[in-house]
């Protein structure tokens, strides 16, 4: 009760700045946080097993949310790395309904899958990156390949360029969301991925949505000096579907706000295997991440990520061996980084995009280079925090 008392207190003496909202404001605050400290005393962490029994404001607004466990099989969830849905824990916030926050509900060592998809993979052409406006397709062709010497030996020169994958902060899958015009098309589209639709259709049925097709997906990658910035997912044309999110690597601060950005937001930490489910009401709420949280025992991994993948994995398993070397790459890239997936259905059954003119395509078709994830030392033009946009 005194950490959170004093963490509110911290906030309440934070000098407002001009025309500054309720959410900005704490978004200022947890940038500038000191882990540690009594800063953090008012962040949820859904992964402690008192999680429904605090005594300060925000403890006392979780709940516990109901899954639907018969909805997939433990066959079905094996394959796809996770845990019997009878295992997860699931919580909601009161205030916001139609959010759940399932801490991780991996197998141990399956995480390695998916982080070694969205560096090996998922970044390969053709799939969009943020590297492609400042560089040809030839020399984006393969970022595993061109950093992956890099990363095994980064401890013997700490002082060499940062590789291309280091460099990397955000690859779209399926169809591919053009951070110009905000918009999806389906002259721009790729094949997502079966393996992340299938995880993704796992959880989506375990939460009560049947029938959720992965459609798009937009990977984000931090740096510990990475930022979210504050907005809201509202570019797809239905609605009704949920908004996933997986988070791997090191640990970050999410605010989930309101409808409007003078509603203060809540703040939770989301570790490593971490999913977030987004749908109804707080579909369309604001939210960010000001802050990822550099380990506290230094450069390390979570210790969820310390058991490597099983060597024997199910016949029809989506997930696949990892070899020495792709855990010794992906390894050395987690002890400073965070990367999350989230996965979006696009379209409602049997609907179409919109018709636009040749006009309005040739404006859509740009450079695609800008994004919402800054970055001290990030190569694409950062977005600042428009309080009304």
């Amino acid at each position: 009760m005194g950490k959170m008392a004093a963490a509110v207190g911290s906030v309440a003496t934070l000098a407002a700045e001009p025309r500054e909202d309720a959410f900005r404001k704490l978004f200022r605050f947890y940038r500038q946080s000191r882990p540690g400290t009594t800063d953090l005393g008012a962040v949820i962490d859904f992964s402690a097993a008192h999680a429904t029994r605090g005594t300060g404001p925000s403890a006392r607004k979780v709940v516990r949310s109901q899954l639907s466990v018969s909805s997939v099989s433990d066959h079905d969830a094996h394959r796809a790395g996770l845990q019997p849905v009878s295992k997860w824990q699931a919580y909601g916030l009161q205030g916001y309904p139609g959010f759940i926050f399932i801490p991780n509900p991996f197998l141990p060592g399956y995480q390695w899958h998916w982080v070694k998809q969205c560096l090996k993979l998922y970044s390969q052409k053709p799939n969009v990156c943020n590297l492609d406006k400042h560089m040809t397709q030839e020399e984006t062709q393969d970022l595993w390949e061109q950093s992956k010497e890099f990363l095994r030996y980064k401890e013997a020169n700490k002082r060499r360029p940062r590789s291309l994958l280091e460099k990397l902060r955000w690859v779209t899958l399926g169809y591919h969301y053009n951070w110009d015009s905000k918009k999806y098309s389906a002259d721009h589209y790729t094949p997502f991925p079966s393996d992340l639709a299938f995880l993704s259709e796992q959880v989506a049925t375990a939460c009560g949505f049947q029938g959720f097709q992965a459609e798009a997906g937009i990977l984000n990658y931090y740096r510990l000096d990475s930022t979210l910035g504050i907005h809201v997912d509202r570019s797809e044309l239905d609605h009704s579907k949920p908004l996933l999110s997986f988070s791997f690597g090191q640990s970050a601060i999410f605010l989930l706000g309101g409808l409007k950005r003078d509603e203060a937001p809540t703040a939770m930490f989301m570790h490593s295997g971490d999913i977030m489910v987004m749908s109804g009401f707080s579909r369309l709420l604001n939210h960010a991440v000001p802050r990822v949280l550099p380990s506290p025992q230094g450069e390390s991994l979570p210790c969820c990520l310390e058991t490597p993948l099983p060597a024997v994995l199910p016949r029809d398993s989506v997930v696949e061996p990892c070899s020495e070397e792709d855990w010794q790459v992906c390894t050395s890239y987690l002890k400073t980084a965070r990367v999350n997936m989230t996965v979006r259905q696009v379209l409602a059954t049997d609907q179409d995009f919109p018709w636009e003119s040749m006009e309005e395509k040739k404006r859509d078709i740009t450079t695609e280079g800008f994004c919402h994830l800054d970055d001290k030392n990030c190569q694409v033009k950062r977005v600042k925090l428009n309080p009304d946009s």
